[in-house]
Formats: structure tokens, sequence, C-alpha cells
């Protein structure tokens, strides 16, 4: 009952807290913090036109939480959600426009695997530097972020690039036939089906399967599982290449579903807010899902707040790094047993 208070109820105070705090912030600008706290309600599950916005948003976020979350189930902390999103982008247009594809949805499942199995190539790299190089995941995942924004930027603007796209460089653009549609003509489109699946089958391949259980054991107690002879090494690269694959995912899908071709537009950095995602949700994948939807509402109400009160359209990245750095900081209060503390204040007595 403690540990379940606390999993919900610190993330909650986080929020909370941190949404005083971003009050404070632009109290300073001369804005009302209660119009902005109302403003972020209405723009991200107002009315029907802002939960479209926030569930558009919300598809990526799932993704790529998940590029964070299962490799943390490994015992890993992997931050280069980013990179993989991006390359995963390039491969899906890339593969829409080389490869003879029909038009359908088997055309569109190519694209999508295209974009996955190019996340979780490099992803993996980062499990194997680590395996392999001794080398720590949390810098390399980082470092090859970087890496695979800086290559995105070459192709697209070079070799990759579409001789028509002129002021805005980008890939070529995928035809009507590959594209993801809507869902029942709405503006959600089916890729936040596909990361609400993806939440779901990692969380019961988790809780439910063999390996999933190993995979927590390598991330829980490495020396237990060295000591029943379970394939550490193996395990924690296919968690690394698991994760990577949601976050190729991710960009495959905004390729295929809102972009339609591979460009700067791609680079808006879901990767980074999925750390946050995965983080609130304790790496629980099917956490994931609310928590995603809260974080999407917040980016979906930023336009809304820079037309309404003049604020940047940023600021809502300033909410969201308030809101990481408090609940990092709610970690340490995790394992406190508020019940018997509170016991122990008596009168005349003090907190030991």
């Amino acid at each position: 009952m403690r540990h379940t208070l606390n999993a919900i109820g610190l993330p909650l105070l986080a929020i909370a807290a941190a949404l005083g705090v971003f009050g404070v912030f632009v109290s300073f600008a001369g804005v009302n913090p209660v119009d902005v706290w109302v403003l972020l309600f209405k723009g991200a599950f107002g009315d029907w036109f802002s939960w479209q916005n926030t569930l558009q948003r919300a598809a990526p976020l799932t993704l790529t939480a998940l590029c964070v979350a299962v490799p943390a189930r490994a015992g890993l902390v992997v931050i280069g959600g980013e990179g993989a999103l991006v390359l995963g982008g390039l491969a899906c247009a890339v593969a829409g426009h080389s490869l003879p594809l029909p038009a359908g949805l088997v055309g569109t499942l190519v694209i999508c695997l295209a974009g996955a199995l190019a996340g979780a190539l490099w992803v993996a790299l980062a499990g194997c530097l680590r395996q392999f190089r001794g080398i720590n995941e949390t810098i390399s995942s980082l470092l090859l972020a970087y890496i695979a924004l800086g290559l995105f930027r070459h192709l697209v603007e070079g070799p990759l690039r579409d001789p028509a796209s002129l002021n805005k460089p980008s890939t070529h653009t995928l035809s009507e036939g590959l594209r993801i549609g809507g869902i029942a003509g709405s503006d959600v489109h089916w890729g936040w089906v596909l990361g609400v699946l993806a939440c779901l089958g990692l969380g019961g391949w988790m809780r439910w399967t063999a390996s999933g259980f190993s995979v927590r054991v390598v991330g829980g107690n490495p020396r237990a599982a060295q000591l029943v002879g379970l394939p550490a090494s193996r395990l924690i690269i296919g968690a690394c290449a698991l994760g990577g694959a949601c976050a190729g995912l991710a960009g495959a899908v905004e390729v295929a579903a809102v972009h339609t071709n591979a460009n700067v537009s791609l680079i808006a950095f879901y990767g980074y807010a999925g750390i946050l995602v995965s983080f609130m949700a304790r790496h629980n994948p099917l956490a994931i899902i609310p928590v995603a939807i809260l974080f999407g509402g917040f980016g979906a109400a930023g336009s809304l707040l820079q037309r309404r009160l003049g604020l940047p359209d940023a600021s809502v990245l300033v909410l969201q790094g308030i809101a990481f750095m408090l609940i990092l900081a709610s970690e340490a209060l995790r394992h406190v047993d508020w019940h018997s503390r509170l016991h122990r204040l008596r009168p005349g007595e003090k907190l030991a």
C-alpha cells in the first residue's frame, strides 16, 4: 500500500509543484498564473480539437518513452531516443521512395519496420559498447544521438535531398498509399494506436513471459542473474534493441502520418521528452500511456499560451524541465515510510 501511494502520489505531487513553480516563473513576465493554469487545461483537454492535438503529440511520446523504459528494466539508463527517432524517420522515407512497395497496409508496415530496424540497430550499439567495451551507456547513447542528428542533417540536405525541395530541404515525399491516416476521419492518426499497443505488449511481455522476467532479473540483481546463468549481454543488448525499435517506429510514424517526408521538422525533441515521460512513469510501460497524454497536452497547450497571453510557444519546455527536476528530486522521498514518521511525531519529541 505504501509503495503504491508513493508510486502514484509522488509524481502527482511533483507535477503540482512544477505547475506552482511555473506559475511563479510566468508571474515575472506580468502574467497571472491562474490564467496560465486554466489555459494549460483548456489547450490540452478543453474540447475535442484539443484532445486530438494532445493525442497526436502523445503518440511519439509513448514510443520514445519505451526507448528509455525497456533498457531501464535491464539496469541501463539510455537517453538516446532522439537519435533513433530521426534515423527511423529517415529510414522510413528512404524505404518508401526506393523500394517497389504496394500501396496499402503491407507497404505501410514495411516502411514502419524499416524505421524500427534503424532505431533498433542504433540503440543496440550503445548496449554493445557497454557490454563489450565498458563504456557508460548514458554517455554513449547521448553522444550517438548527436551523431545521428548530424548524419540526418547531412543526408537530408545532401545525398537524399529531393531536388524539388527548395527552401526546406527534405527527402522525397511518400506516396499517398503509404501514409498513415487518421482514426475515423479525425486528426488522431493510427500511430497513437501503435504506441498504446506497444506499451501494452511490452508491459505484458515484461510481466508474464520468461524472457521479460529475465530482463528484470538482470536489471534488478546482476549478480543473481550471473549465478543462475542468464545470458546478461544478450538480454541487455536485446532490451536496447527493443527500446530503439520503439523510438525508430516513432520516427517512422511521424514521417508517414504527419510530415510525409524526412525534414528538419522531425527534430521536435520527442526523444528527450520521452526521458521525462519514462521517469515519471517509473519505467512502467502501462503507466507511460497516461503520462504521455499529460505531457502531450502540455505541448498542445503551448500555442494557446502564445496566442492568448503572449508567452513564447517554447515556455512549456520550461515547465517540462521544472517537472523533470522535481520528479528526480522526489526519488529521494520514495522509500520514506511517512506513516511511521508521522506516528513518531509526538508533542515534545523530535524526528530522528
